[in-house]
């Protein structure tokens, strides 16, 4: 070209180059490729892993940043004051909104997302007024119960609580739950030199809940030593509240406008910052997704070895006892060997098929069939023989089970599970049964944390006169825990077995209806002696209110308390999960709070963690896509992942990595959301203080940025700063709404 170029108008060689290619690959395939999809970018185009791959391994030029960022104002242009007809001023006002961002402890610099102007728009003032206070209430009353029976629940939430009530806020009103420490070098866990003397107190029952008393005949007068416990009307008040609070229109809108913008909001931080939080990820040695600490925090002993392995086991054990008597058939002592002919089966022959443990197609929306999967071959007899604590050998089978699985948790060394071990309120001898099974066969192990699940099944129970009424029911699963609590050396198995259990959770088919509403005029527990099961709210009340007085009890002795961790909101009413925000300190499941927006902003604000297992929805409730697992991390519930059942739904030797895999496989998540989910999960979980302060960190009950710390848990600290802010500017709009008046 003879005409000279001007600087400006020099296209860049490595542009046109680019236009070309760009040019010739829409000609070339105009029929194959979607018209748009050249300049179009899809979600996960290379073009952007390049980029970012560019970005984190290029030395950003700083000065030239600095001269961009401005001061942390923003100009925003305002509307000029009534600007008169005659009078139309040409640009209009340009005022200056401070924007507030915290300096942290070395949080790298990232783009915050703020919204600017009239934080109530979208709703009447009244509307806002009115959903504030009652979600502060309802803040307060979740708080009140979680304090009372020793649970957890967020500072944060109640620094904000304080300040509206115009208190002050004081580190001494925080109550944590108290697990007992991992036994240090050279000590037995099993050793009962050291237990507590006995108090001499008596324990009784009385309306379903057991006080204690000085002595009997302070319990014949029902004189009970103060020992705080909920009280039963004021809970069904409060109850009441928030039944009313979670069908309100006004608090229905403002808190789904709420949860929408919070979805909003997370999705623009990650476009905004995605490659700086990668950028922190790869500059923290030595920790990545393999070997940060995570927690299986809902899965079942009976079913916490895969098909797999419990086939192997089976084999074996064929192989080695096939002459040991093992089983009473018809009052028959019969050998294995006998056990499996009357079976007509030859453990030779046995595959993971026939085996049949798995859950398949037939158990979508089938819980009695995926019941009787726990059945291997369909035969009751090998379900006791290898996944019961109680049977002719003694529970040996399946503690070499379980033995065998923490066994792959030590090797895999950055794994730990919290196994559920059933008692039933059948009678009162379980706990000493299961007990004295843990304690010899010292079924311990650093990597597990036992937790005691209660079937809700008293109909069963009543049906076959194992209970004369549900009262009885409850007293069985309650009172050998306090009296092992009051008088531990006359009990020495229990107490040591007690040391190791952590909760209790409450499990069962959550879509059967009772058609029982809890109110003030239920049945007192004693009354409840009808063959109909009471509802999922009236078991969750009375095992709420034995905790909570037992913890108090055990808190006073300076021994370790349990947390109250039900499933809820798998399947059935939404009040389940309304019950589990008064009572629980933490829930598996949760699918249920899609369905109100009320409740899922509640368990947002209180930070309810939430195990969620969507391989165990996918063969039950819910197909895998459509699990909200997703939307829920997203909006800032915390929310840790859970194999539910292993032995039903998993197929490779490290289930809950399966777990994490297919998870990060179907939602796109990036490490960071691993290894905050990961995080998540070890806060949940009922590993001691001092375990936690080793695998996250020493400040790991500060929230925020403050108490991570990167080097043991690879999150990101743009990413714990984008969640403690988020979760202070929703209090924060609570705390306006309520003192606007």
């Amino acid at each position: 070209g003879g005409s000279a170029r001007l600087p400006g108008q020099q296209t860049d060689d490595k542009m046109r180059a680019f236009a070309e290619q760009v040019f010739a690959s829409e000609t070339k395939g105009e029929d194959v490729r979607d018209e748009i999809s050249m300049f179009d970018v899809d979600d996960d185009c290379p073009i952007m892993h390049q980029e970012m791959a560019h970005h984190l391994h290029t030395e950003d030029d700083a000065e030239k940043r600095k001269r961009h960022q401005h001061c942390r104002t923003m100009n925003v242009p305002a509307a000029a004051a009534k600007a008169s007809a005659t009078h139309v001023t040409a640009s209009t006002a340009v005022v200056s909104v401070e924007v507030d961002t915290p300096t942290y402890l070395e949080v790298p610099d990232f783009q915050r997302v703020a919204i600017i102007g009239d934080y109530a728009s979208g709703v009447t003032m009244d509307d806002f007024e009115l959903s504030c206070k009652g979600v502060y209430r309802a803040l307060t009353i979740r708080e009140k119960y979680m304090r009372l029976a020793y649970q957890r629940f967020p500072l944060t939430t109640s620094e904000y609580l304080r300040e509206i009530e115009g208190g002050s806020f004081k580190t001494e009103d925080l109550v944590q739950p108290v697990f007992t420490a991992p036994p240090k070098q050279g000590e037995d866990p099993f050793d009962t030199k050291n237990l507590p003397k006995d108090l001499g107190y008596v324990a009784r029952m009385k309306d379903g809940v057991i006080y204690v008393y000085k002595d009997a005949a302070a319990a014949d007068k029902h004189q009970p030593k103060d020992l705080p416990c909920p009280d039963y009307d004021t809970f069904i008040d409060d109850m009441n509240f928030l039944i009313a609070l979670i069908a309100q229109g006004p608090t229905k809108t403002y808190t789904h406008r709420r949860l929408k913008f919070l979805m909003s909001k997370f999705n623009v931080h990650e476009m905004l910052n995605e490659m700086e939080e990668m950028k922190e990820l790869k500059l923290n040695p030595h920790r990545d997704f393999y070997n940060c600490r995570k927690v299986d925090t809902h899965i079942h002993a009976a079913a916490c070895m895969n098909q797999k392995h419990l086939l192997r086991f089976i084999k074996r054990s064929y192989r080695v006892d096939a002459e040991r008597v093992v089983h009473k058939l018809n009052g028959k002592e019969v050998t294995m060997k006998e056990l499996f002919e009357s079976l007509h089966l030859h453990p030779y022959d046995l595959t993971v098929d026939s085996l049949d443990v798995h859950a398949g197609r037939q158990t979508f929306q089938r819980f009695d069939k995926f019941n009787a999967k726990y059945n291997p071959v369909g035969a009751s007899e090998l379900r006791d023989l290898y996944m019961k604590t109680e049977n002719h050998i003694g529970g040996e089978y399946f503690a070499t089970i379980i033995k065998e699985v923490a066994s792959d948790l030590e090797d895999a060394k950055y794994q730990y599970a919290e196994p559920r071990l059933s008692i039933y309120g059948c009678n009162p001898t379980e706990w000493h049964k299961l007990s004295s099974w843990f304690v010899k066969h010292r079924v311990f192990s650093p990597n597990l944390k036992w937790m005691i699940q209660i079937p809700r099944i008293y109909d069963i129970f009543r049906g076959r006169n194992f209970v004369p009424h549900f009262g009885k029911m409850l007293e069985n699963i309650f009172l050998p825990v306090f009296n092992a609590t009051i008088d531990p050396q006359s009990h020495p198995e229990l107490s040591i077995f007690l040391q190791h259990v952590t909760g209790f959770d409450s499990v069962d088919d959550e879509s059967k209806h009772s058609g029982h509403m809890f109110c003030t005029k239920s049945p007192k527990p004693q009354e409840w002696d009808v063959g109909k099961n009471p509802s999922y709210t009236y078991y969750i009340y009375y095992m709420y209110a034995n905790i909570a007085v037992l913890n108090q009890l055990r808190r006073s002795r300076g021994m370790n308390t349990f947390t109250f961790r039900p499933h809820c909101g798998e399947a059935g009413a939404i009040t389940h999960l309304l019950a589990a925000f008064m009572t629980a300190d933490n829930i598996s499941h949760g699918l249920n709070l899609k369905k109100s927006p009320v409740l899922q902003y509640l368990y947002f604000l209180t930070q309810i963690p939430i195990a969620m297992s969507p391989l165990s929805n996918n063969s039950l409730f819910l197909e895998y896509a459509k699990n909200p697992l997703l939307e829920f991390h997203k909006k800032g519930l915390v929310v840790s992942l859970s194999t539910d059942d292993p032995m039903q739904f998993h197929y490779t030797k490290e289930p809950l990595m399966e777990e994490y895999a297919i998870a990060a496989q179907v939602f796109k998540l990036s490490t960071c959301d691993m290894c905050e989910i990961s995080r998540n999960s070890v806060l949940q979980s009922a590993m001691s203080h001092e375990e936690k302060s080793h695998f996250l960190g020493q400040n790991y009950l500060k929230e925020g940025p403050e108490g991570n710390d990167i080097r043991k848990t690879n999150v990101a600290q743009i990413r714990m700063a984008y969640r403690y802010e988020t979760l202070c500017y929703e209090l924060n709009l609570i705390k306006e709404g309520v003192k606007s008046d």
